[in-house]
């Protein structure tokens, strides 16, 4: 999904040709412009669009030099929107005013007449600064850096075609769909495609689909204006525009409620999106990777999920086995395992017996790569020596297991969860963890199939 995006200034002055002359310049530069005369109508566009950069003139009264108009100005901007670069520009310029000025939340300031060189170098530099900005603000919970990223464990024949197709696919901009069970590790080869790529530079932004409550979905992912509902008290800046130039994970996809599958669609279309509480469309270059455990054919035919969506979603379907299916993987897999938290819990030396490993290798897995994870974790607790033996790993069996196969989805996931709050003692967030979904979302679950459980933890 592509779109150049061009960077809307706002224009103010209180003479028509300062504003013709300054909207033939930055549009012969390529900036979409706005021209704006009037106090209240500046005022007005800042609270209902979407602005870049604001280019403010600080005298609106005639034979007024002061430019105490303007930093009243600037001050009701910031008020608005903190975040927007603003350049003042006057004929009247002094040291006390400039000061003044940037005290006040000014950006930079141009004198009049201003040098073209100069003006175009100013609003340039605000705006690469205010990108900058933009991508300090993104969140470490939200955003994985490529070094941060583990190669794929990988040693199984299945996951050779797995393999090559990602090589593949990487190098493209075509959306991807990754299905497969919760936890066989959908986040990591996103990652891996990420870094793969050309975007790789650039963020790659996370957002659990299942994790967002319904009346925040759209605040979320579009951003939301300062004032747009009730607690709005500041502008948010969505998942989308955080991840612009780079890449937009959406994981639990078909968790998307019905209502706002259309505006995702178009904005998968198009590249365009409006901000909550604003009338002003933007634009973003972003790819689109998303990932489901869930049937679409059947959520689909329910009625749940559109189909020219889904047909956006999954230019590229990569389906990833799960571990039960992968077993060469698993010693790998262990031995990563036992690195990672050798260095957590300082224990050093840690390895594990035949009779462990080979349970390991046994055991079915039904969540997969999270629970071998959780389950090699917890051996590093509870083994009482540098030897992980089999009473360490705390495997329970599993019973009615061989028949999953058979079962419906919703019948598999009923016992994914009771077998997990078991698992855990009814700790709700552990058991959380290890089925791959935030607590919320497994509450909703819970409450979905009406599973009971004394903890509230």
């Amino acid at each position: 999904m592509k779109a150049k995006r061009q960077s809307h200034i706002l224009i103010a002055d209180d003479q028509e040709h300062i504003l013709d002359t300054l909207t033939i310049l930055l549009e012969g530069e390529g900036f979409q412009v706005t021209a704006v005369k009037a106090l209240d109508e500046i005022i007005e566009h800042c609270r209902t669009s979407y602005f870049d950069l604001a280019l403010l003139d600080m005298n609106y009264t005639q034979d007024t030099t002061s430019g105490q108009e303007g930093l009243l100005l600037l001050k009701r901007i910031r008020e608005i929107d903190e975040t927007i670069p603003i350049v003042l520009m006057t004929a009247w310029a002094s040291i006390e005013l400039s000061v003044e000025a940037i005290k006040a939340g000014a950006s930079d300031f141009i004198e009049k007449p201003w040098k073209i060189n100069r003006l175009l170098s100013v609003i340039n530099n605000q705006l690469s600064l205010a990108r900058e900005r933009r991508a300090n603000q993104r969140l470490n919970a939200l955003v994985c850096e490529p070094e941060s990223i583990p190669d794929l464990i990988v040693q199984s024949k299945v996951m050779q075609p797995v393999m090559k197709l990602i090589q593949r696919t990487s190098a493209s901009d075509a959306n991807i769909l990754l299905t497969g069970e919760s936890g066989v590790g959908k986040s990591h080869i996103a990652k891996s495609i990420h870094r793969l790529s050309h975007r790789s530079d650039r963020p790659l932004v996370k957002v659990n689909m299942g994790a967002i409550a319904e009346s925040l979905f759209e605040s979320e992912l579009f951003g939301h204006a300062k004032g747009a509902y009730t607690d709005a008290k500041e502008k948010r800046i969505g998942r989308f525009e955080m991840a612009d130039e780079g890449t937009l994970f959406l994981d639990e996809i078909a968790n998307i409620p019905k209502a706002l599958q259309g505006k995702l669609l178009r904005i998968l279309e198009s590249g365009e999106f409006e901000v909550l509480g604003s009338s002003h469309t933007r634009c973003v270059d972003v790819r689109i990777i998303s990932a489901s455990n869930v049937n679409f054919e059947e959520e689909i035919n329910k009625g749940n999920f559109r189909q020219d969506l889904f047909y956006r979603l999954n230019t590229i379907t990569i389906h990833i086995p799960p571990l039960r299916e992968r077993k060469e993987d698993i010693p790998l897999l262990v031995d990563f395992f036992i690195n990672k938290y050798q260095r957590k819990y300082r224990r050093e030396g840690i390895v594990v017996d035949k009779k462990a490993m080979q349970s390991l290798i046994d055991f079915p897995w039904y969540g997969n790569v999270r629970e071998l994870e959780h389950t090699m974790e917890r051996a590093m607790l509870m083994a009482s020596s540098q030897v992980i033996g089999i009473n360490d790993l705390g495997l329970q069996k599993y019973t009615r297991r061989e028949n999953l196969e058979d079962m419906t989805f919703e019948q598999a996931e009923i016992l994914l969860i009771k077998n997990a709050i078991a698992k855990f003692s009814g700790n709700i967030l552990a058991a959380a963890e290890s089925l791959g979904v935030s607590r919320a979302a497994l509450y909703r679950r819970m409450e979905k199939y009406q599973i009971q459980t004394n903890s509230e933890i």
